[in-house]
C-alpha cells in the first residue's frame, strides 16, 4: 500500500541560512509550509510572511467580559438583588467594585491568551509527520528545517526538491502521511 505523502523537508546548519531560506519559500510564493527550529529564531515570522497574531484579540475579549461581569455582578447584588441603604449612598457606585472588575479583567484576559493561543495553534497536536523523520533528534538540538506541505497549491515533488536543494537545504526527503 502506497503511502500518501505530508510533504517535503529540508535541513539547513545555522539561523542565518534558515531565515534567507525562509525568505525564498516566501517569495516563491508558497503558502503550506513551516520552519522547524531548535530556539526562537529573531524575526522568522517577518521572513515567513506571517500574519500578527490573533491571541491579543483574545486576552482582550476574556479582558472586557471580566471587567463587564465584575461591575455586572456589584451592580445586581447591589442595586437590584439585595438594596440596602447605607448612609444614603447610591445603590450603585462603579468605585467601589472597581477591584473585583479589575481582579476579574486579569483573570479572563490570562484565560483567553492560554485559551487563544491554544485555537490559533490548533493545540494539542501530540502527533505530527515530522517525528517520523530520521533526522528529527537533529532538529530539535542544532539543526533547522523546512518542511513544504504536499497540499500546498504549488507544490511539485520534484520542482519542490530541486528548489530546496538550490536554498542550500540537506537531506531533501519525503514525509510520510
Amino acid at each position: 500500500m502506497a503511502e500518501k505523502t505530508y510533504g517535503l523537508i529540508a535541513v539547513f546548519n545555522s539561523a542565518p541560512d534558515i531565515y534567507r531560506a525562509a525568505e525564498k519559500v516566501r517569495d516563491a510564493g508558497f503558502h503550506r509550509w513551516d520552519v522547524l527550529s531548535p530556539f526562537p529564531v529573531h524575526g522568522m515570522e517577518k521572513a515567513m510572511g506571517l500574519p500578527r497574531s490573533r491571541v491579543p484579540v483574545f486576552s482582550f475579549i476574556g479582558g472586557v467580559v471580566g471587567f463587564l461581569t465584575g461591575m455586572f455582578l456589584a451592580w445586581y447584588m447591589g442595586a437590584f438583588d439585595y438594596p440596602l441603604i447605607v448612609g444614603g449612598m447610591p445603590f450603585f457606585s462603579p468605585i467601589y467594585p472597581f477591584p473585583i472588575a479589575y481582579e476579574l479583567t486579569i483573570l479572563l484576559a490570562a484565560f483567553g491568551a492560554f485559551f487563544g493561543m491554544f485555537i490559533t495553534n490548533l493545540l494539542p497536536q501530540p502527533y505530527h509527520p515530522v517525528m517520523h523523520f530520521e533526522r528529527w533528534k537533529e532538529i530539535t538540538d542544532d539543526r533547522f528545517a523546512i518542511v513544504i506541505e504536499a497540499r500546498d497549491p504549488q507544490f511539485n515533488a520534484q520542482e519542490t526538491t530541486s528548489f530546496l536543494q538550490s536554498l542550500g537545504g540537506e537531506d531533501v526527503t519525503e514525509l510520510p502521511e
